[in-house]
């Protein structure tokens, strides 16, 4: 291992087997309630709290991009990192409020339980179009999702525990493939809401213990003010990669697996305190991450200092020289807890693709099955798309914080558009919605697969704007869904 190595011992190890020994119980306490049906598997029997929503949306949505994506963002760019943050919690506190609670009164009202059962429905697409066009960027992207997550595991577990990457990628993906297909939608709920607290702890105390170790702020900023032009700027920063970052929160509207958290809801009217809890969530969190990249900077000076010159490894290295091993072991768990929370909720959206959009509707044709049976075939292939993740882990040579935007971006252009002009726009009609999934699907994948486009502006950003033109004017020249009015009305709670 090249530069500054990394020591752990039993304490530490005893603090990650705790963490691991919570989210093992939480799978096996809730796996008789996910038994009981798909709605219980796949959404929490609509039963979720207030609290649990919040964390789970938050924490879901973040994985490991913030925690070793953001810090190593911040470590490598200074200040202006900020604005990867800013972006998404601006739109995510929007969705709580504004688009969260009619996803939610609707598709409570019609019994949808994931969002291709959402499109089916507001758009009497008695043909099962939309599933099929729905499956394409769910199992594409959230396969690359899941890969990421998984990617980021064994290089956090390689830098901290002195294994190989290949072996930390093995023990990411058992962790989470065991209390997925054991505890399902809950299960994936409550570890969140666990794991939001491992994560705010460590990205608050990780970074007020180093700087306090530096010497305090004053003098942080003094040593980071010479490390080059603009470090400290908050605008040091390309007009194409400003755009590029705030444009991180398209993403936030089209992602199924923070959707569906506000669609479990008990109250959909509790919608607004929960995004307030999400909100401070989402910023504390921020801060923390960014000021691990700055600490630790002013500490290492340069990436050839950090494990494996990799500016990712900075969050593991710094809790490791400046925490007590037992507490250290708690912020490894709180990588852990960044990557289990998102794959594990990106896992149940592909496997419900898989079972409930194409096996149940589409192939068996609604033909009765008893809950039990799709329950046991739902984990079967929650392990199967797990599997296929694990495979392009193994192979994945990309940057997690750039990998995991990719996806994002993907599932944000699908969706995204569709789903806001769906829920406040009557004229939104189905051929509309496909269109906007290809355009955008195939925007992010072009877009970045072609470095001189990519080098203008992130891919994301013209595949949502692409999408949201391509809805709208499909769906100007088409003719909308017959009762649009009525559902409209049912978006409000009536």
């Amino acid at each position: 291992m090249s530069g500054v190595s990394i020591h752990t011992n039993l304490w530490a190890l005893s603090a990650f087997l705790i963490y691991v020994l919570m989210m093992v119980s939480v799978g096996i306490i809730t796996a008789k309630f996910s038994s009981r049906g798909l709605g219980e598997f796949f959404l929490g029997g609509r039963k979720m709290k207030s609290l649990v929503v919040a964390l789970s949306a938050v924490t879901s949505g973040r994985s490991a991009w913030l925690l070793i994506g953001v810090s190593g963002l911040a470590f490598t760019r200074g200040v202006s990192a900020v604005w990867a943050v800013v972006g998404y919690i601006l739109v995510e506190l929007f969705m709580f409020i504004f688009p969260g609670k009619r996803l939610r009164y609707f598709t409570g009202k019609m019994g949808d339980i994931t969002i291709p059962d959402y499109m089916e429905s507001r758009f009497e697409d008695h043909k099962h179009l939309l599933r099929v066009f729905s499956l394409i960027p769910i199992l594409i992207f959230m396969t690359a999702y899941v890969s990421a997550q998984f990617n980021a595991g064994g290089k956090s577990l390689a830098a901290s525990f002195n294994i190989t990457p290949l072996q930390g990628i093995l023990i990411t993906a058992g962790i989470v493939i065991f209390y997925t297909v054991l505890g399902g939608f809950m299960a994936v709920c409550w570890t969140d809401t666990l794991q939001a607290f491992f994560m705010i702890f460590a990205l608050m105390i990780l970074p007020i213990i180093a700087i306090v170790n530096f010497g305090g702020l004053g003098k942080l900023l003094n040593t980071l003010k010479d490390v080059s032009p603009g470090y400290l700027d908050t605008f040091s920063i390309s007009f194409g990669a400003l755009i590029g970052y705030l444009g991180i929160g398209f993403g936030s509207p089209g992602n199924p697996h923070i959707l569906n958290k506000y669609m479990s809801i008990e109250d959909p009217e509790k919608l607004n305190k929960t995004g307030l809890i999400g909100t401070v969530w989402n910023v504390l969190m921020a801060w923390g991450a960014i000021f691990i990249g700055l600490a630790g900077r002013a500490l290492y000076q340069d990436v050839a200092n950090l494990p494996n010159h990799d500016p990712e490894n900075v969050y593991p290295l710094l809790g490791s020289q400046h925490l007590h091993p037992f507490l250290f072991g708690l912020t490894i768990a709180a990588i852990f807890a960044a990557i289990m929370s998102t794959a594990s909720s990106q896992l149940l959206v592909a496997s419900s693709a898989v079972v409930r959009d194409a096996y149940q509707k589409i192939l068996l044709k609604n033909r009765q099955v008893s809950e039990k049976k799709l329950v046991i075939i739902s984990r079967v292939f929650t392990l199967l798309v797990a599997i296929v993740a694990l495979v392009f882990a193994a192979y994945a040579d990309k940057l997690v914080f750039y990998l995991v935007l990719f996806a994002w971006g993907g599932l944000g252009a699908a969706f995204g558009p569709a789903i806001l002009l769906s829920l406040y726009w009557k004229r939104t009609t189905k051929a509309g919605v496909i269109s906007g999934i290809l355009v955008g699907s195939l925007t992010e994948i072009v877009w970045y697969l072609m470095p001189a486009l990519k080098n203008l502006v992130s891919e994301w950003v013209p595949a949502f704007i692409l999408s949201f033109l391509s809805v709208w004017l499909v769906s100007y020249l088409t003719e909308p869904p017959t009762r649009a009015k009525e559902f409209m009305e049912y978006m409000k709670g009536n």
